[in-house]
């Protein structure tokens, strides 16, 4: 809102400053002499501008004169001075500055540049529909424009405020600071306005929108997004209000071409800003979205949706300033641009490849943040997806930053999309170990994996698979059901735990590289050999008993 505070006492200074002279047309008096002839002439372009504005003038006004300009139908000869005079307030409203020293002065001119007739266009931009015309040997504006008035007039003064042009003039034409009292007073009439129109706005965001929002339980939606994106809203309607009534003070050309100016700029400014404050709305959205899906990397892609379609406001919106606004010519400056982009894009085609690289992890998604990756020499969990790179945490607990083009490009290994984590080892134990012992072993440890609750059932390979040089193997091929390496660990942990006690309580023996040396004819000294009974039932005792004492230990309420 601060905006308007310094919006109007900068207009009225201006309108102090420049309140010299009204007329529509820079003369250049004091530069080109200008005979009396030509202020009634219809020779050229230049005699025919001239004749129209300087008898519309304040100190010289003839409208009847001035509506000789004009190329009149039988049915508008009747409204000539009006139509003169709304002419002439055409130009004023839409700011149209017109310098007589740089209207044409050939009778024969031809209009190259539109066309390529004896035609002559004052702003073909603003007023594209306002030319003259030569018809025998007189330029006037022509049948086309006349027939147009009443319609850009309207355009020009919408909403019935045309009404007023006649109604100000009527509260007085004395001369106060340069500027007539009706003049004065439109504008008093108009800050009026402003501020009154600056209070109900207000009253209507802060008390009205936001008790609507709240009851609909969106208060801190509300509060924190909506409320700013309506206030920036309410500057808009601030500016398009004195962008209309400025121009029903008649004020002098250039302050109104200025101040017009300014507001023009403004209004697209203000929209851009609402736009970008409506990407943290679009931003908000999408963030819940996210949070309810399982995937982390769409959490990481949400910010940078943001920054995106804030940058790619920001370009529009400047564009659209200086274009509508500023009315610069942005088409060289695109030309340029164009050029130029060639040149960056060769300049910086790794920063381009590593963008289009992120592109496609997000489209791809090989890997989401929280993901155990392996490629090349990265091996380490997914922290962050950028622009750019990808943070990378090693088990080193360092971080490492890959170029999103060089991951685009690798084979990657997402330990983190497994389903299943397999878990692979070789329970040895030695060789004196009976084959009814080794059954019985064997079988408690397919219970073992039976009975955790994290393990695959239905597939998992536990037999007497190898005879070493020192030991009979078993292999241990189970697969554990777990999202992450840390229940992995755990898991694991627990298997090989209950793995030892079934061993320890079986008397299974681990065995180890290691050289024995039996010496058994040695009176009163033992045998070093175990000795085993050959009665499996004994076995299978002991079995049930590490089953009931152990395993279902996990069962029991703690």
């Amino acid at each position: 809102m601060y905006k308007k505070k310094y919006l109007i006492p900068l207009i009225f200074s201006l309108l102090i400053y420049s309140g010299q002279g009204f007329g529509q047309i820079v003369l250049d008096e004091n530069q080109i002499p200008i005979p009396l002839e030509d202020f009634q002439s219809l020779n050229t372009p230049y005699t025919a501008t001239l004749s129209f504005f300087y008898n519309l003038r304040e100190d010289n006004y003839d409208p009847k004169i001035a509506a000789e300009a004009l190329k009149l139908s039988p049915d508008n000869k009747s409204e000539a001075e009006k139509l003169a005079i709304k002419l002439k307030q055409i130009f004023d409203g839409n700011g149209v500055y017109v310098r007589i020293s740089e209207i044409p002065n050939d009778p024969d001119y031809i209009d190259s540049l539109y066309s390529n007739q004896a035609k002559f266009f004052f702003d073909a931009k603003k007023l594209p529909l306002v030319y003259l015309e030569k018809t025998g040997r007189e330029w006037k504006f022509s049948a086309f424009t006349v027939s147009q008035i009443e319609e850009m007039h309207r355009e020009t003064y919408p909403y019935g405020t045309d009404r007023l042009l006649n109604f100000l003039p009527k509260l007085g034409n004395q001369v106060y600071l340069g500027l007539h009292f009706w003049q004065l007073a439109g504008l008093f009439i108009l800050i009026l306005l402003l501020f009154l129109s600056h209070k109900i706005i207000t009253v209507l965001l802060d008390k009205v929108f936001l008790y609507v929002v709240v009851k609909l339980g969106y208060a801190y939606v509300g509060k924190k997004y909506l409320l700013p994106v309506a206030r920036v809203t309410s500057i808009y309607l601030i500016v398009v209000i004195s962008s209309l009534f400025i121009r029903l003070l008649q004020l002098p050309i250039e302050v109104v071409a200025f101040v017009l100016k300014i507001l023009n700029a403004a209004k697209p400014l203000i929209i851009t800003i609402v736009f970008y404050k409506i990407v943290d709305i679009v931003a908000m959205y999408f963030a819940k979205l996210a949070d309810k899906t399982e995937s982390t990397l769409d959490d990481q892609l949400v910010p940078l949706l943001r920054k995106t379609l804030k940058a790619f406001v920001v370009i529009v919106g400047t564009l659209f300033v200086l274009k509508e606004g500023l009315e610069v010519d942005i088409v060289p400056f695109l030309t340029g641009l164009s050029i130029g982009g060639l040149a960056f894009a060769l300049a910086a085609q790794d920063t381009i490849k590593n963008f289009f690289g992120s592109i496609m992890i997000f489209i791809d998604k090989p890997f989401q943040v929280g993901d155990w990756i392996t490629s090349g020499d990265v091996d380490g969990t997914v922290e962050e997806v950028g622009f750019r790179s990808t943070r990378v945490r090693t088990f080193r607990n360092s971080v490492m930053y890959i170029p999103n083009g060089k991951i685009a490009d690798s084979t990657i290994d997402n330990h983190g999309l497994r389903h299943f984590r397999r878990f692979y080892t070789t329970l040895t134990i030695t060789y004196d170990t009976p084959p009814q012992l080794i059954e019985v072993f064997v079988e408690g440890l397919r219970k073992i994996v039976d009975n955790h609750p994290n393990t695959r059932k239905n597939v998992y390979h536990i037999y007497f698979n190898n005879l070493s040089a020192y030991s009979q193997d078993i292999m241990f091929y189970i697969f554990f059901e777990v999202p992450n390496w840390a229940e992995e660990l755990k898991c694991r942990h627990e298997i090989l735990v209950s793995i030892v006690s079934l061993a320890n309580g079986l008397g299974v023996r681990f065995a180890f590289p290691t050289q024995t040396l039996h010496m058994e004819s040695f009176p009163e000294k033992n045998t070093l050999v175990p000795s085993y009974n050959s009665e499996a039932a004994i076995y299978q005792g002991k079995l049930q008993e590490f089953l009931t004492n152990e395993l279902t230990k996990k069962d029991s309420p703690k």
